[in-house]
């Protein structure tokens, strides 16, 4: 990125810090996400893209030669035998910038972590409302 990170506040901002072809997959990357997550907000944490639903949903950030996803361990483990082919550390997939992005399951994942930070709220909400909180 040409910009110093540190002033991005926005998606759109880190967005267009990239060369176009990158901005055109993050584009697409960002509404796929918005798709699973239509009620998700939309920040900058960890100087990344971050979706927000019952707390963080997932992140993403460019690289030179890759897209990170960060959908939290568990959407990780959920989809990881769709995700062999695609290199991986605990928190995060790592996608090759020069090849296209399995929207389809980014897009599943993305729904999973929806599901699964709605069920922690709302366990959450219920010990709060049986007094156990």
């Amino acid at each position: 990125m040409s910009e110093n990170e540190s002033n991005i506040l926005t998606i759109d901002a880190y967005i267009a810090g990239f060369p176009e072809p990158v901005q055109a997959v993050l584009q697409k990357l960002r509404q796929v996400i918005k798709e699973a997550a239509p009620e998700a907000g939309e920040t900058i944490k960890y100087r990344m893209p971050t979706f927000t639903f019952h707390g963080n949903l997932v992140h993403f950030a460019a690289y030179e030669h890759q897209i990170g996803f960060y959908p939290d361990p568990e959407g990780i483990q959920k989809f990881a035998t769709e995700l062999t082919p695609y290199p991986q550390s605990k928190g995060a997939i790592r996608f090759p910038i020069d090849k296209p992005l399995p929207f389809d399951l980014i897009y599943r994942i993305t729904k999973f972590r929806v599901e699964q930070n709605a069920a922690r709220a709302a366990t959450k909400r219920n010990k709060r409302l049986r007094g156990f909180d």
